[in-house]
Order: structure tokens, then C-alpha cells, then sequence
């Protein structure tokens, strides 16, 4: 038996050295919790010594299994001559077989204390069959040739603090599909999204979970194979090729990620060798009563070495850019709770978890799907902080949808709803989504919920999309709201393309999308500082009655400023008067009511010169017409005095 195996790459060159076993050192650190390379011991690896294969090793973790075989379609599903030897008390199992099975169909079967015989994916597969088949498969992830170092280098000279981050969320399942509805593979979504996604300006894409998931419709919030990238699509070096494609084209790529709970199929994780291992023992704490899920035991260290793991083997082997780490509400405080009682484990994990993945990679995004108010969740660890550097503004969303879905004589009642986000948007790194959760189950699309005649939802929505342009914090939108989607998100069928064909104002409302974010990264007032007070100032947020804000963007240059006027009305004003920081001519440089828009055009086609006298609170003031439904943005010219 050899004592080392190494892992050779496509191009001959040593990747890294594999034990034919475990050590006991990595024992330890995965017992501890620590052990951030689980996916190099556990799971199947091919083994090769000189580059020549000398075997195939599984390893496993079954605490309270009596036995553990492998079976698959290298010994006709048998496994009496493939059982794994015990390697410590704590549960670890595994077996050298001399034999090369890579591509070979596995599973492991399992005989629990009482004697029941399980067969089980392998929690750490790299590749699995195509759903509804279950089995995984033996895969070496070695050996996909990268072309994505100028990214990378990029990324990491300048973060995103200080950059524009409009990230396009996605659903790779129904975002577009071949004749006979069948999907595209990731390989032809190269020519098919990622030129989609750069010429609208995007500067992320956010993929709905990519974990190997049993039930479409789960959309991959369900999850069996944490390391195995889902087959719908093709194979795991297929999907490396479309993030190397989209950093070569300058777009980042963020998972959709899911660390607090799992599906219970039969196959999977839920009690893997006939008791609790993955989720915690405690009915009324492994159970997810709303969701139908088990939840990880955050708590227990061999748990933390496995999610951890994933993440880092994610970063590792795919090159991902970030995670949006979904329901981080559910893992903070216990489930099935009537009161809120925060749950410790939760907060330790969360914090290793941001701790190892900015060891590794420093620009990596790590995103807080949080609906909760718990404090510093942006703030590093190291100043008490649980070390996310984004987090989702619920509070926002929830908000400018309530006031836009009502009706413009009830908006002076909730004009609150659009101001009260501006006393926190600093407390947190915020990114403001309008995400799928907001498309689906009866929810209607953006388009459908605002109120009024056909015209007048294009016209709001063009405001909603200028409003969230113009407020601090990054942005995030769903597929099909940059076109308008009339019908709210179906995700058993590709997006409303005709729509494009077919209707002007879903023609002009794309336009309109597409100028929108060229005009954001043109305009650094507008992302430079997104996370600190200096780049924002109101000019007017008490105009309950005509139900119109102002307020001035500013980037790090004094000469990077917008006056912003939004207008959530269907009345238009001639001479409308608003104070302005500077005596100066001011330029309307963006208006949502052109023409070419689908707007009415009602805009300021002349620079519009400030006149000396106090109003808004500021030492200046202009008369500008606006017009109704809309968002106008005005630059500073020639300036000729300063407040």
C-alpha cells in the first residue's frame, strides 16, 4: 500500500498530495471542526502514484452505522466484497479498492444498530445522475485549465465597496428553454446568457442554488449534494467553463447558497445512518415545520468541517465569487418557535464560516439573506461583528412595495415607507433586492403590482427601477423584471420572450432598463459611496401631499453629484421649485418620462439656471417641470458659488 498518493491534473502537473487514508491529524481537525479541506477525505477520489491510477478511495462519515458497504455498478450494486473498515470511534469509514471507477455509479449502504439496510448518496460526491436517479458518481474535479486570472487579479485590486454591483438573479431552469422545453446545458449558456447579462451592463449574475437537488420546484433550496453540482445542466467541468466564460467577459458569478437546511428524500442526508448526523437530535430543532426541510446542527463540529468545506471547495474548484447565504433568520434564532430565542450555534458557525472563507479569498462576497434586525451583521468578527460584508435590506423592499402597490391618493399615508429606510441604510453594507420571493405565489410580477392603467404600471415601474437606482446600496433584480414580465415568475416554463417580440412598451421598458445601468456606471455619485452618509443628503423628504422626494447622490469628488426628484404621483408640475446645493446651471441628465421610454415626455430640454434664495433648507433653489410618474436626475454646469 502506498503511503501518498498524488493528484495529478490534465496537464500532468501535481495538484496536491492525497493520503491512501486518513491521517489522524485530518481526523482530528474534522472532529474539531476545523477541518476545512473535508472534500479531500471524504467523498470518492481517484488515486494515482507516478500519474499512473492505482484506486479508487471512499470515505465516509456514519457515527452510528454497525456497517457500512459501497455499492454501485462496478460490483452489480453488491457490496459484500466492498465493505469499508471503521476507522476511529467517532464514526469514519473507508475503503481503498485497486481499481480506476471514475465514471462508475455509487452509493453507500448503510446497516443502522437495529439492522435496516439504507443506501445513500455520498454527501460528499463531486457529480451525481440526472434526477430522478439518485446515485452518485465517482468524478475527478482536477484538470479544468482556467483563463480567468485577469478577473481574479482585477477583482481583488479594487473591491465592491466602491464599485457598481447590479446583480441579475437568476434561475437557470427557466430563464430561457430549447424547442420541446428542454433546458440549456451550462455549456450553451455561454452564447446564450452571458451575452445577454453583459450587454445589459449586469455586473453580477446570482444563480438559484446549483446543489444537486431531487424536485425541480424546490428550485434548489432543497438539497442532497452539497458538493455535487447539479447534472441538469451537464457536468461539473461544464460548469467551470461558463463562470471562466462569464470572468472573461467581466461578470462576476454568486451561488445561491444554503446552509441552515436540508431535504429528507430518502437517499439523502436526513438521518444518513438511521440517526440524527447531520441535523440536530432534538425533534423540535431538526425539524423545519414550515419548509419540510431538517435543519443542520450548526453545534456540532463535524457539521461545521462539512458546510465549511463546501464553501471553500465551491471557491476552490468553481472560482465563485460570493454566496448568498439563504435564511441566515432561520439559522440565528431556533425554528418552531413562537418567541424569538437565539440560537449560539448559529452565530459560531456564521462567524468561522466568514472567518475561513476571507482567509482564503479576501474579495469574495459574503451576502446575508437576514430579515431580522440583529445588529452588525457587516461588521467584522474581530469587532464583534458576524463578519458578512453584504446583507440583504428586507426592510427596504418590503417597504417601497407596499407603498407602490397602493394606490397614489393612499400614498401620503405611507409616506414613511419610503423615508425610514434612510435612518439605518448606513447601520448595514446593504444590497436592495427585488428577488424572486417577490414574483411568485401569488405575489404578481413588478410590472403587475403597481396600480393604475396599463401605461401607468410602465411609467411606475420606470420610477420603482430609478428610485432603486438612485437610493444607497447595491442592487439586485430578478430575471424578466428588466423587460417588464406582466405574469408573475412561472418556473416550470421559460420567461415571457414574446413579450419582446411582440409588445412596444415591453420593447421600450427594456430600453429604458438597458439606459438605466449605463447611466449608474457612468455616474459614481451613484455607487462610491453607497455605504457611508456622505453620499446621501435630502433635500426634501416631507412632501406628503404631492408625494415628491429630493434628495442629492455624491461620490467622493466634489464634483460628482445628483439632485434626484421622484415623483410618485400622475400629476405633472410646470415651475416646481426645489433647493439645490450650488448656484450653478443644472443639466437634466436622466429622465424616465422620454418619450423613447415610453414616457410622455414632459422633460427639460435646457440647463436650468439656481437662482440666489433660501429653500429646502439650502442656500439655492431652481424651477424645473415634472412630470408625472416619474425619476429626473440633474447635474451641477458652470458653477458659480458654493453654500
Amino acid at each position: 500500500m502506498y503511503n501518498n498518493i498524488l493528484f495529478i491534473g490534465n496537464d500532468g502537473r501535481v495538484k496536491k498530495l492525497i493520503a491512501t487514508s486518513a491521517t489522524d491529524f485530518q481526523l482530528h481537525l474534522f472532529h474539531e471542526g476545523t477541518l476545512h479541506k473535508s472534500h479531500e477525505l471524504f467523498g470518492s477520489h481517484i488515486l494515482r502514484h507516478r500519474k499512473k491510477i492505482v484506486g479508487t478511495r471512499f470515505t465516509v462519515w456514519a457515527p452510528n452505522a454497525k456497517a457500512v458497504r459501497v455499492i454501485g455498478s462496478f460490483n452489480e450494486w453488491n457490496g459484500e466484497t466492498h465493505q469499508l473498515n471503521k476507522l476511529n470511534e467517532q464514526g469514519v469509514w473507508s475503503i481503498h479498492i485497486d481499481e480506476n471507477l471514475n465514471g462508475h455509479l455509487y452509493k453507500y449502504e448503510i446497516i443502522t444498530q437495529s439492522g435496516e439496510v439504507l443506501h445513500k448518496a455520498d454527501p460528499f460526491a463531486f457529480y451525481a445522475e440526472v434526477r430522478p436517479k439518485t446515485a452518485s458518481i465517482v468524478y475527478e474535479m482536477e484538470g479544468y485549465k482556467w483563463k480567468d486570472q485577469n478577473w481574479r487579479r482585477k477583482k481583488k485590486r479594487k473591491l465592491v465597496y466602491e464599485k457598481p454591483m447590479f446583480i441579475y438573479e437568476l434561475h437557470l431552469g427557466s430563464w430561457k428553454k430549447k424547442e420541446g422545453d428542454v433546458l440549456f446545458s451550462y455549456k450553451e449558456l455561454i452564447s446564450e446568457l452571458i451575452p445577454y447579462v453583459k450587454e445589459k451592463r449586469f455586473t453580477h449574475i446570482e444563480l438559484l442554488p446549483l446543489i444537486e437537488h431531487p424536485y425541480d420546484r424546490s428550485w434548489g433550496y432543497q438539497g442532497t449534494g452539497y458538493y455535487s453540482a447539479t447534472s441538469r445542466y451537464g457536468n461539473p467541468k461544464e460548469l467551470m467553463s461558463f463562470i471562466d466564460a462569464c470572468h472573461q467577459e467581466g461578470i462576476g458569478v454568486i451561488l445561491d447558497w444554503v446552509p441552515g437546511h436540508f431535504c429528507k428524500d430518502a437517499h439523502g442526508l436526513y438521518m444518513f445512518d438511521g440517526a440524527p448526523v447531520f441535523e440536530y437530535e432534538n425533534y423540535h430543532d431538526r425539524e423545519n415545520e414550515v419548509w419540510g426541510t431538517a435543519n443542520f446542527d450548526l453545534g456540532k463540529p463535524e457539521v461545521r468541517s462539512f458546510l465549511i468545506s463546501n464553501a471553500l471547495f465551491w471557491m476552490e474548484y468553481f472560482h465563485v465569487d460570493g454566496f448568498r447565504v439563504d435564511a441566515v433568520a432561520n439559522m440565528l434564532y431556533w425554528p418552531n418557535s413562537k418567541e424569538e430565542h437565539a440560537n449560539p450555534f448559529a452565530q459560531q458557525f456564521l462567524k468561522k464560516l466568514n472567518e475561513a472563507v476571507f482567509e482564503y479569498d479576501y474579495s469574495v462576497l459574503m451576502i446575508a439573506e437576514d430579515s431580522t434586525d440583529w445588529p452588525l451583521v457587516t461588521t467584522p468578527t474581530s469587532n464583534g461583528g458576524l463578519g458578512f460584508n453584504y446583507k440583504w435590506n428586507m426592510g427596504w423592499m418590503n417597504d417601497i412595495l407596499r407603498y407602490m402597490e397602493a394606490s397614489p391618493e393612499q400614498r401620503r399615508h405611507l409616506h414613511d415607507k419610503v423615508t425610514f429606510s434612510l435612518v439605518y441604510a448606513f447601520s448595514e453594507n446593504f444590497i436592495l433586492p427585488f428577488s424572486h420571493d417577490e414574483v411568485v405565489h401569488g405575489k404578481k410580477s413588478l410590472l403587475n403590482k403597481m396600480p393604475g392603467e396599463y401605461h401607468e404600471k410602465f411609467a411606475q415601474l420606470r420610477l420603482l427601477y430609478g428610485f432603486l437606482l438612485t437610493h444607497p446600496g447595491k442592487k439586485l433584480l430578478f430575471m424578466g423584471g428588466e423587460f417588464g414580465q406582466f405574469d408573475e415568475w412561472k418556473d416550470l416554463e421559460q420567461l415571457d420572450w414574446f413579450l419582446l417580440d411582440q409588445y412596444e412598451s415591453h420593447q421600450q421598458l427594456h430600453h429604458y432598463f438597458k439606459d438605466l445601468l449605463v447611466f449608474y456606471h457612468d455616474q459614481k455619485a451613484l455607487y462610491e459611496q453607497d455605504h457611508v452618509p456622505d453620499g446621501f443628503e435630502w433635500i426634501d423628504a416631507d412632501n406628503r401631499e404631492q408625494s415628491i422626494f429630493s434628495f442629492i447622490r455624491r461620490g467622493k469628488k466634489p464634483g460628482d453629484m445628483l439632485v434626484v426628484l421622484c415623483n410618485f404621483t400622475g400629476s405633472s408640475y410646470e415651475g416646481f421649485k426645489v433647493g439645490v446645493p450650488l448656484l450653478a446651471d443644472y443639466e437634466e441628465v436622466f429622465n424616465s418620462d422620454e418619450q423613447k421610454f415610453g414616457g410622455s415626455g414632459q422633460v427639460n430640454d435646457k440647463e436650468i439656471s439656481a437662482e440666489a434664495g433660501a429653500y429646502h433648507g439650502k442656500d439655492h433653489h431652481m424651477m424645473v417641470n415634472v412630470a408625472p410618474y416619474s425619476v429626473s436626475m440633474w447635474k451641477p454646469k458652470k458653477i458659480r458659488g458654493e453654500r
